[in-house]
This record gives C-alpha cells, sequence and structure tokens, in this order.
C-alpha cells in the first residue's frame, strides 16, 4: 500500500494481507483487537486468554507475490505466570482457519506450511 514502508522497515510490506484476514477471521469465531505495524510486517492480535494469540504477517524474499503468515504462540507448550499452558488446539485451529481464508479467496497459489525446523521449499 502506498506509504506503508513508513510504518514498516524499508522493502517489507504485508498490510493488505494483514487487513484482508482481519475482516475475514470474525467471520470463522476470531475478534481481531487490532493491526499494527512491527519492524517486520504486520501483526493481526486475537482475542484470548490465557495467553497472547497473533498472527504476523508480511512479505517473504524473493517476488513481490511472496508472502509469510506465522501464528504465535510458535511452541505447543508455554509458560504463563508459572503455568504450564498448551497451546496446541488453539494454533492448530488458528493454522486451519487461515489455510481456509487463503484457499477460498481465489488468490493464492503455491500455499506452503512448515515448522521452525523444516526446510523451506
Amino acid at each position: 500500500m502506498p506509504g506503508e514502508d513508513k510504518a514498516v522497515n524499508p522493502g517489507l510490506f504485508g498490510q493488505n494481507l494483514a487487513l484482508f484476514l482481519a475482516e475475514q477471521l470474525p467471520q470463522h469465531g476470531y475478534t481481531v483487537e487490532r493491526v499494527h505495524p512491527e519492524d517486520w510486517g504486520w501483526r493481526i492480535a486475537l482475542a484470548h486468554e490465557p495467553c497472547p494469540l497473533w498472527i504476523g504477517c508480511g512479505h517473504q524474499d524473493g517476488p513481490d507475490d511472496n508472502f509469510l503468515c506465522f501464528i504465535e504462540p510458535s511452541k505447543p507448550v508455554i509458560r504463563r505466570w508459572l503455568k504450564k499452558i498448551d497451546t496446541t488446539e488453539v494454533t492448530e485451529r488458528l493454522a486451519q482457519t487461515l489455510q481456509t481464508i487463503l484457499e477460498q479467496s481465489g488468490k493464492v497459489r503455491e500455499l506452503h506450511w512448515w515448522g521452525e525446523t523444516a526446510a523451506q521449499p
């Protein structure tokens, strides 16, 4: 989007993708708290207890139409206030929702998923 590079680091973008997802997520039961810039791209904060839940959207290295989305928390178990919280179910559901939204948009091709330790295609 014009002027987007003033909100994030130069050469990085993803605001249109973040806004599109933020518009679609409520139709799948999520409450979007806000969409805001980070130095690496755009963050979609979702209402979720007992821990923060958000999606990062940014431009992937390469052609201008390569993007990357990631979900935080990225670990299956996190600690918060001396408690262990299993995040597996909530992040898997969110990942499935993202896949559904992107596939149904008709604008995505070559959708790939990989974990932190998996090699990128």
